[in-house]
């Protein structure tokens, strides 16, 4: 069920406007005729009341589109009807939003659209890859196959996703524990030694106590400051993400980045040749496959390369071609792209790539995660460890100072 906005002229020429609930816009339509209203214009509002939804996150999660993929291909190798199928899925969803959005594609399909406009409709839960293997499956009987390796596909997203959430949570935690610890010392701890050490009369500090202690003095005269500084760089961060061209810019550095570069590299290519490859052996156009794959690429730099393969495409020529000059895919891939169009095993060829740089990125977070263990708690100890020692050492002077008697 969807909310539609509409507009239209009554029959003495009055301009009017509203929304109403209904399964398709052609229910909207049928409401209108029977209020004498001439419609000028109707427009989806939200999909099933659901907000925004995603695919990886929100009210529906990637798992949940996995087991369902999984359980509707089973029911339809079995035989049951599509519609059937949608109302047991429907009745057994644990998610109340997943759950609602199964019901809304039932009553689409029950009003005569095809499965692959109903999941149109809700676009923050069945992205456009989804939809058009699934058109692509019901145009050629093979729906079944293509909900198993939606799945399969999916799964192997959520891997290569949860992969580098990992490589990223470590680094993440061991900075905000040392940014929490070296303020909490800065503003709270140091001024406590600095009253002791007044009280005892030291008044020549050793150099390090002093710049630590003044440290500490601007820290808690700037405070507020920082605060709105950190805040204002997350929101400025946001913008720089949201602009497109400063989207391309930052997507570049990354790519050209020592360490992390190669990783979002690999990731890049993984990404691109699962997606394009499932695609392809679904039997989705390979022009309508390489626009999807572009759009779901996730780095505008990768996205602007495969935006060129598929104009190459469309000018008679080959897709390793604009790839190779890109400079973002390495050689062995296009070379092996390059050998799949030649043999036309371009899909297997692709899956063999993705196989392959899904055990690469593997082994890449792998190799991060034990460089970065040691440096950061090299890092974190020396901040750490450096404000404790630069305020002990006025009181290592003061006992050596002490003589007996």
């Amino acid at each position: 069920m969807g909310l539609y906005k509409w507009e239209g002229i009554s029959r003495n020429g009055q301009i009017k406007s509203g929304t109403k609930e209904a399964p398709n816009e052609a229910q909207v339509l049928q409401f209108l005729r029977s209020q004498q209203i001439r419609p000028k214009k109707i427009k989806m509002a939200k999909s099933s009341s659901l907000g925004a939804l995603n695919l990886f996150g929100g009210g529906v999660g990637s798992k949940e589109i996995v087991i369902f993929s999984r359980q509707f291909a089973t029911m339809i190798d079995a035989g049951l009807p599509l519609v059937q199928c949608l109302d047991i899925l429907g009745n057994q969803a644990e998610s109340p939003a997943f759950r609602k959005v199964i019901k809304a594609v039932q009553l689409e399909v029950e009003s005569g659209s095809t499965f692959a406009d109903a999941l149109k409709k809700h676009p923050t839960v069945f992205d456009s890859l989804y939809v058009n293997l699934v058109a692509a499956g019901e145009v050629g009987g093979i729906l079944d196959v293509i909900l198993q390796r939606l799945a399969v596909y999916l799964e192997k997203a959520m891997k290569l996703k949860g992969q580098v959430k990992s490589a990223m949570v470590y680094p993440t935690a061991i900075m905000s524990v040392a940014i929490g610890v070296v303020t909490i010392l800065l503003v709270w701890v140091i001024p406590i030694f600095e009253k002791m050490f007044k009280e005892f009369g030291g008044n020549a500090l050793p150099a390090p106590t002093q710049i630590v202690i003044n440290l500490s003095k601007w820290t808690q005269h700037n405070f507020p400051f920082l605060i709105m500084a950190g805040v204002g760089a997350v929101f400025l961060w946001k913008w720089i993400r949201r602009n497109p061209r400063t989207l391309e810019i930052t997507d570049d550095l990354f790519l050209k980045l020592p360490v992390i570069g190669t990783l979002i590299r690999k990731i890049a290519v993984a990404r691109f040749t699962r997606t394009l490859g499932t695609m392809i052996t679904s039997g989705v156009p390979i022009l309508e496959a390489l626009d999807i794959t572009a759009r779901a690429a996730g780095n505008k730099t990768v996205e602007k390369a495969v935006l060129r393969a598929r104009t190459s495409i469309s000018e008679g020529r080959t897709v390793a071609e604009p790839l190779a000059a890109s400079n973002v895919f390495p050689p062995m891939v296009c070379q092996m792209i390059n050998v799949g169009e030649q043999t036309g095993a371009l899909d297997q060829m692709l899956s063999k790539i993705a196989d392959f740089y899904d055990e690469e990125v593997d082994a890449a977070v792998k190799g991060l995660t034990s460089l970065m263990e040691p440096a950061m708690m090299v890092i974190l100890g020396g901040l750490i460890g450096g404000l404790v020692v630069a305020m002990y050492m006025p009181i290592f002077d003061m006992a050596g100072n002490l003589k007996p008697g």
